[in-house]
């Protein structure tokens, strides 16, 4: 079995739900699905879904930068939004972020997020 490494984010659901920001293994990091926090844990961008996109996004470049990785390794991206009306808000964070890269991605319209305030989550994969 392959050495698995794992970051923290410090944030309060991690210790309750079991899980880590991100975890790498061999020459993959996948980072799970992250939302609009700030490091104190508080919502950042309101009901901006473009401005809540780039924290996410910021977010897992902080994680990816952990394991000495850049948004560049990603290879694979899913949103997961709660109002998929308003993709084109989300979809111009995403591309500002990737558009040299261009990973596989999805978004998808889910009912709800953990926090009512959330509106976006995204995971992401990368590869070295």
């Amino acid at each position: 079995m392959q050495h698995r490494s794992r970051y923290s984010s410090g944030a309060k659901w991690e210790s309750i739900v079991g899980y880590s920001r991100a975890v790498r293994v061999g020459d993959r990091v996948y980072v799970t699905g992250t939302t609009a926090t700030d490091e104190t844990g508080e919502i950042v961008g309101g009901n901006d879904a473009y401005a809540q996109a780039v924290q996410c996004l910021r977010n897992i470049e902080r994680a990816l930068k952990a394991f000495d990785f850049t948004l560049e390794n990603i290879v694979r991206t899913r949103m997961f939004v709660t109002d998929i009306s308003r993709w084109e808000e989300y979809g111009r964070a995403h591309g500002e972020f990737f558009r040299d890269v261009m990973p596989a991605t999805t978004m998808v319209e889910v009912s709800k997020l953990i926090d009512p305030e959330m509106l976006i989550e995204i995971e992401a994969d990368a590869e070295a």
